[in-house]
């Protein structure tokens, strides 16, 4: 009903304000109704603080005879906090209309039937495509182990990420510029490789003024060419190196200036990057942004591993000897080409940003 869409929209509403914090927990929110006025609300803010649901009851003295619109399945296991099932229960609420069923195996259904089984009237699947797309980077973790992984473009009007020299500050316009800060500071992890390390030496951190979860920063390194004093290793929060290197000496001096270093399995004398996802995902890592140059753009779009892309376009001519978007030599015949479909396409300052998802292979 009508009544229903309005309070579940407010739930998705009160959801977002966890966007930038709640890692690697899913962003949740949580509407009180009786009598059809909303008596109380909550969000999930971080991992280890209160759920949307508990927060919500926090705010009465009573939810007796309520109904509680959920944006995500209410847990029914103990982690961090306890199963919000129980408090549902024992607040004496007496309808549950949650948006989707938890992806997470622990919870999987298990919240809704013991909510069913306290004879509290269960309804899922309301707005359950925007539930999805809140956390779409949780869910395929859940659902496959490995985080939503989207790639950051910055091209102009003639597809050149940088001059033939290398040159590329600055392409876009410093609102788009702004608008990839927050665009980062929603990622769990920011991916790039070792080239643009030693290239541009970035920091990969979100520079924004509201309270954030600092993204992982990670970088791909199969040879450890990572030197000890990039500027990376200075920042608060975690700073990864995944490399196939076993050289010992190298590992213990980044490690001694503050960075993680993992080794993983090469393949064709490169990292293999479907097992850098799986180990991303075994991190909690919901989100990963890449921030890179061609060549692993190229091998990420090769190996079907990119879900998403946001290009921003500016209005420019760069030339033919520029730097490309991906590089792919083995693309000959137009048979071979890659297809996007158009997501969102919304100008920022004086550029066009585009939304692309890619698809797979059949």
């Amino acid at each position: 009903m009508q009544q229903d869409a309005i309070f579940m929209a407010r739930a998705i509403q009160l959801a977002h304000l966890g966007r930038y914090t709640t890692d690697p927990n899913p962003r949740v929110g949580c509407v009180l109704v009786k009598d059809a006025q909303i008596i109380a609300e909550g969000w999930h803010a971080r991992a280890g603080q209160g759920h949307a649901e508990v927060v919500a009851l926090q705010q009465i003295e009573t939810a007796q005879g309520a109904t509680a619109y959920v944006t995500l399945e209410p847990c029914s296991h103990f982690g961090k906090t306890p199963p919000c099932c129980d408090a549902l229960i024992a607040a004496g609420v007496v309808r549950v209309v949650v948006a989707m069923q938890d992806p997470n195996p622990l919870v999987a259904g298990a919240g809704l039937k013991k909510l069913q089984a306290a004879g509290i009237t269960v309804d899922v699947g309301l707005m359950q495509r925007d539930a999805e797309q809140l956390n779409r980077g949780f869910i395929k973790r859940m659902r496959t182990g490995l985080p939503f992984v989207c790639t950051k473009l910055a091209m102009s009007l003639d597809g050149r990420t940088a001059m033939a020299s290398g040159e590329s500050k600055w392409i876009t316009s410093s609102q788009a510029r702004e608008d990839v800060q927050r665009l980062r500071a929603a990622s769990s992890a920011i991916l790039t490789g070792i080239n643009t390390v030693l290239s541009d030496d970035p920091a990969l951190n979100a520079r924004v003024d509201f309270p954030v979860t600092q993204p992982v920063r990670v970088v791909l390194d199969s040879r450890l060419a990572m030197p000890v004093h990039a500027k990376m290793a200075a920042l608060p929060g975690r700073s990864l190196i995944l490399t196939g290197s076993i050289d010992q000496v190298k590992i213990k001096a980044l490690q001694a200036v503050g960075f993680e270093v993992h080794t993983l399995p090469l393949k064709n004398a490169r990292l293999d990057l479907t097992a850098v996802l799986v180990f991303l995902g075994q991190q909690q890592i919901n989100d990963v942004l890449v921030e890179a140059g061609a060549t692993l753009n190229g091998a990420l779009l090769a190996e079907g591993l990119l879900d998403e892309g946001v290009v921003y376009m500016a209005p420019s001519i760069m030339g033919d000897a520029g730097r490309g978007l991906f590089s792919m030599p083995q693309l000959q015949r137009m048979l071979d080409k890659k297809n996007v479909q158009w997501q969102d396409v919304r100008r920022v300052g004086a550029d066009l940003r585009l939304t692309i998802t890619f698809q797979r292979s059949s």
